[in-house]
């Protein structure tokens, strides 16, 4: 009896990511949940810039690529152009969600776009070589910032969840992990929500991984995984910051 298999939305592609990264995690994550919704053949991915700016060598679906931060922008025009057929998801990261993309979200979130994002944090700018990233905790040591971030120079970590919670338009924002099972499988249930409410014409959902890059952060991968634990979550708070149909929020 078969108990655990590759989801038929992932390809057979071998990932091109660092040992330990959990972007693999997130795919795999997001093609079970396309699988148990049956819609693969609805579905559109958008990758822009960045560590993911591949996935269209691992996602089944069609896949398009979207200029550094214009994600959200690109999935809006592909939902938009046909509302009742098309799924469509963003794949991002934190310098390009969280920074150069900024305004793209804040406004597609706060028309409320039926759309679904999945946001990696990783705390760092991983593709370009591990400069700090709008997300790098307050006194994390980077590429642009070797004695830690100030704070009183660079500003403080954008919180996501937090900011996007304020507005009136999203419908369902969720902070997860993906550093043990127990954070995976809940991973899981969330992105498979955000698909669900866009299938039921929702609006806008966003999942938020919390995730390790330890190339960048210079770690072994279960050092890594220790400081997301440590240090990222108790910074980063995992939970629902806002379901509208649910009532529930932070």
């Amino acid at each position: 009896m078969i108990v655990f298999k590759k989801p038929h939305a992932l390809t057979d592609a071998p990932l091109h990511y660092c040992p330990g990264c959990t972007h693999g995690i997130v795919h795999r994550l997001v093609a079970q949940a396309i699988d148990e919704l049956g819609i693969e053949g609805r579905t559109i991915g958008v990758a822009p810039v960045g560590c993911a700016v591949m996935a269209y060598n691992y996602f089944n679906c069609d896949m398009v690529e979207a200029a550094h931060g214009r994600a959200p922008a690109v999935a809006t025009g592909l939902k938009r152009a046909n509302p009742e057929k098309n799924i469509v998801f963003s794949y991002q990261g934190d310098g390009d969600l969280a920074s150069i993309g900024t305004a793209e979200t804040v406004h597609a979130a706060a028309r409320n776009e039926n759309i679904t994002v999945i946001f990696i944090n990783n705390a760092i700018y991983g593709m370009t070589g591990g400069q700090m990233a709008p997300t790098s905790l307050p006194g994390q040591v980077t590429q642009t910032s070797p004695y830690g971030r100030d704070v009183t120079v660079c500003g403080y970590p954008v919180k996501i969840c937090e900011m996007l919670s304020s507005l009136d338009g999203p419908e369902y924002l969720e902070r997860v992990a993906v550093n043990n099972v127990k954070n995976v499988l809940a991973a899981g249930r969330a992105i498979k929500k955000a698909f669900q409410n866009q299938i039921d014409g929702k609006g806008f959902s966003l999942i938020e991984v919390v995730s390790s890059c330890p190339t960048n952060w210079g770690m072994t991968p279960d050092k890594a995984l220790e400081w997301v634990e440590e240090k990222m979550i108790p910074y980063y708070p995992l939970g629902v910051y806002k379901d509208r149909s649910a009532g529930e929020g932070k």
